[in-house]
């Protein structure tokens, strides 16, 4: 299957990263290289851009589909481990793209999809880490439980957890049509035809953000990824559920106020200096892109800004 991606909210990403000729950005996310394809042809021949991704199957597909740009550097890793990926390299720009890609959406055998039986796999790097059915075969029901209320905001969480136990008693869980089963039997049937998206979507995506370790280090990583930017560069990243939109939203707050001293001190002692600003609020993607693309419904657009050198 061919890797494909459509990028989301791809005007609003370049609108706010204003690349020029010659400038260096860095895609942490790469996926089928829709953002970074359209970075390449702003920043012309003498510009560079770096596409991160921690899935070999993104890193070839992109780097087949960008070979005619001279500035596209691949690099495969995770965007969490930017500093060590990009060693003393600066940035006009980053962006990351935290939603899961087309194509390991619609390639079974990834096992990312409620809606294929498939091996439960979820891994955004195959080569390396424990499989969706590894962790859920051996986790307890406590920490399956708090996965589920932490990452998934899944109301049902402690009747999912004590159904995995019972299901997984039986036989192992293989397949992501048995991890449908068991939100299918913990969820009485009269709420799974209220609920407007697939039941299990909530429990996947906990899964999933579980067995790639996608939230945990997330603030820490933005932190990074502002300290490689130049002064005026920003970075943009789009998120796709109020979990980790709310983890980027607090960090961007930190970035911007990170003075720890109590309110009514006179002055600041703590020594902490803003490394910037947040540039407006929470963007949302335009009328005829919802239209056109339905992962745009969710998606969430924020941009911090690098502080400009004093004078």
């Amino acid at each position: 299957m061919a890797f494909h991606h459509v990028p989301v909210m791809l005007r609003e990403v370049l609108a706010c990263l204003d690349p020029r000729p010659g400038q260096a950005f860095a895609d942490g996310t790469l996926g089928g290289g829709g953002h970074s394809e359209a970075i390449l042809q702003a920043i012309g021949e003498n510009g560079t851009l770096y596409g991160i991704d921690r899935d070999e199957a993104a890193i070839r597909a992109a780097s087949a589909r960008l070979s005619g740009y001279p500035g596209f550097r691949a690099v495969h890793g995770n965007f969490h481990d930017v500093k060590t990926l990009l060693p003393g390299v600066r940035l006009n720009g980053g962006l990351l793209d935290l939603g899961v890609s087309s194509h390991q959406l619609d390639t079974p055998e990834r096992g990312f999809s409620y809606h294929d039986d498939a091996p439960l796999d979820m891994r955004m790097d195959p080569s390396r880490g424990m499989t969706a059915a590894e962790w859920l075969n051996s986790v307890s029901e406590a920490d399956f439980r708090q996965a589920l209320w932490d990452w998934g905001d899944e109301k049902w969480a402690a009747r999912i957890a004590q159904m995995l136990m019972e299901k997984r008693a039986q036989a192992p869980l293989r397949t992501t049509g048995d991890l449908v089963a068991v939100v299918d039997a913990a969820i009485p049937k009269a709420v799974r035809r209220k609920d407007e998206g697939h039941p299990a979507r909530r429990t996947f995506q906990a899964v999933r953000i579980v067995v790639n370790d996608e939230l945990a280090p997330l603030e820490q990583a933005l932190n990074d990824w502002v300290d490689l930017l130049v002064p005026g560069g920003r970075l943009c990243v789009l998120t796709f559920h109020s979990i980790e939109d709310r983890i980027v939203k607090l960090a961007f707050r930190k970035m911007q106020n990170p003075c720890v001293c109590p309110p009514k001190a006179p002055i600041c002692v703590c020594g902490r200096k803003p490394k910037g600003r947040t540039v407006g609020g929470a963007i949302r993607a335009g009328k005829d892109e919802l239209e056109e693309n339905p992962r745009a419904h969710s998606a969430t657009l924020r941009v911090f800004e690098k502080e400009e050198e004093s004078p």
